[in-house]
């Protein structure tokens, strides 16, 4: 079985290393910069506005409730942020730093920007072309807004379909479902000794009670508890920020610095480079924010609205609140205690489960890497860190117990993430096979949350690189429909903003 799995990483390295590599890079940034051009720098101009639109929903006062659509906007904005801050925010950051160094948030903050003006599009798309499906509930999304916004009909329904499929994917086996189950059940085994065949079962139950109700019932939770969530995993970030106030500039230049020089941060980088910094950032932003992917066009197509550019705003802080909010806390935490030494970015390997580095593999790590363990006291003899166990061992370093925030937070942001996501893979296999398809998808579902939840050791980051690349495979289509559909986005938002105060 280990030579499968050894074969199957290797393989999924390769893979991911390809759909990641420049060309998707550029394409997901030249996408966000065409938005941001056409919509005259919305995500600048229109964030305060977009900000309070999310405070009135918050007070139940962004919709009428004859409109048309299945729940308020607030509530399809906290459905897409149960799907978006989720272990990406965790774990995904905490994988970008330990693989591509410190720099490589500094490419997720870019990518954030860019992306929100994407998130603007796709929310506005999602419902100026929602459709009703046959059990009277909204249906839309990027498979909805190519096909039907596109003038080549042959290429809009295969680019159409391809977003479905790959949709569909992506939430039983990548970002939304396995990826999420896997960091949860690693928390709880660090944290707690909880052995993942029990937390999996758990996950099972509690996702499969929620996602049974359908929207509905997931947007009732998802307005409840994802505020809830993202302020108690802040509260922790603050608090060791506050601790650590006087070194916060100097993680700034750290991160800055190495963006472009890995050797700029004390030369201990030698595991990765610039370019590795860069594609994990803007991939790893992706799968935190889900700019490009399309997902939030899906969520935001079941809202009460009858004004596509209200939607197109709320739908845009998500990826502020995610990417330039959550990441940064996250990314800060774990520069500031000085954790992100102790990675194979910094020379630091990875080891599988029951092994241990060599005396002489410790000998020879640069000596910033020496120190910093000493300081922490940290036993390099295990191993280097990386995804959740990474931002648990920053926690530890300043709070009692403060893994234990960390393990609660990846139960939270994980489950919310779980039940978001099993509603974008309904809708786009929905998308095919009608309303019947309902059913079955959400057993299959739970099925594999299951599965994922039990793969863990040194085979952790098959699941994250398989979640990369379903990620690409659904941002491909949607970023053409996303481009070719630019001009209506910046025509129809130029009309809207002149008639209405927003």
């Amino acid at each position: 079985m280990a030579e499968y799995l050894e074969k199957f990483l290797t393989l999924s390295v390769t893979v991911r290393d390809f759909m990641w590599g420049n060309w998707m890079v550029a394409l997901l940034v030249l996408t966000g910069v065409i938005l941001t051009v056409v919509t005259s720098f919305i995500q600048i101009r229109k964030l305060i506005p977009s900000l309070k639109l999310v405070l009135l929903g918050a007070r139940g006062k962004d919709h009428d409730e004859e409109e048309e659509g299945d729940i308020s906007p607030f509530a399809a904005l906290m459905t897409a942020l149960a799907a978006t801050v989720g272990n990406g925010n965790i774990a995904g950051v905490a994988t970008a730093i330990a693989t591509g160094g410190p720099g490589a948030p500094f490419w997720m903050w870019v990518s954030g920007f860019f992306g929100m003006a994407t998130k603007y599009a796709e929310g506005f798309l999602g419902v100026h072309f929602r459709q009703r499906a046959a059990d009277g509930s909204m249906a839309g999304g990027p498979m909805y807004y190519i096909r039907h916004g596109l003038n080549m009909k042959g290429f809009a329904k295969f680019l159409g379909g391809a977003f479905a499929v790959c949709g569909a994917f992506a939430a039983l086996f990548g970002t939304g479902n396995m990826a999420q189950s896997n960091s949860m059940a690693l928390a709880f085994k660090s944290q707690f000794g909880v052995p993942a065949l029990l937390s999996g079962l758990l996950l099972t139950i509690l996702v499969g009670l929620v996602i049974i109700g359908g929207i509905k019932r997931i947007g009732a939770v998802a307005e409840r508890l994802v505020p809830t969530m993202i302020f108690f995993y802040m509260g922790g970030t603050l608090f060791i920020l506050l601790s650590r106030i006087s070194l916060v500039g100097e993680a700034f230049e750290i991160i800055i610095k190495s963006a472009f020089s890995l050797q700029a941060a004390g030369g201990a980088f030698i595991g990765t480079s610039v370019q590795r910094a860069i594609s994990l950032g803007v991939s790893r932003g992706v799968l935190s924010n889900e700019s490009g992917l399309g997902s939030a066009a899906i969520a935001q197509s079941a809202s009460k609205s009858k004004d596509p550019t209200k939607n197109g705003l709320i739908a845009m802080t998500g990826t502020f609140i995610d990417t330039l909010v959550v990441n940064t806390m996250t990314t800060l935490t774990i520069v500031v205690t000085g954790v992100y030494l102790l990675t194979p970015a910094a020379g630091v390997r990875m080891i599988a489960t029951g092994g241990g580095l060599l005396p002489e593999e410790v000998a020879v790590l640069h000596p910033k890497v020496v120190s910093m363990a000493e300081n922490l006291g940290y036993n390099l003899s295990a191993g280097g860190l990386s995804s959740t166990a990474l931002t648990a061992e920053a926690f530890n370093t300043v709070i009692p117990f403060g893994g234990w925030i960390i393990a609660i937070a990846s139960f939270l942001f994980g489950y919310t993430t779980l039940i978001g996501w099993s509603f974008y893979g309904e809708q786009c296999l929905e998308y095919f096979a009608g309303v019947k398809i309902k059913k079955p998808y959400r057993l299959v579902y739970i099925s594999l949350l299951f599965i994922g939840a039990n793969l863990q050791g040194k085979y952790l980051d098959i699941v994250w690189n398989v979640g990369d690349i379903a990620n690409a495979f659904m941002a491909l289509p949607n970023l053409i429909g996303l481009i070719l559909l630019a001009g209506l986005v910046s025509r129809i938002t130029s009309q809207s903003f002149r008639s209405r105060q927003y």
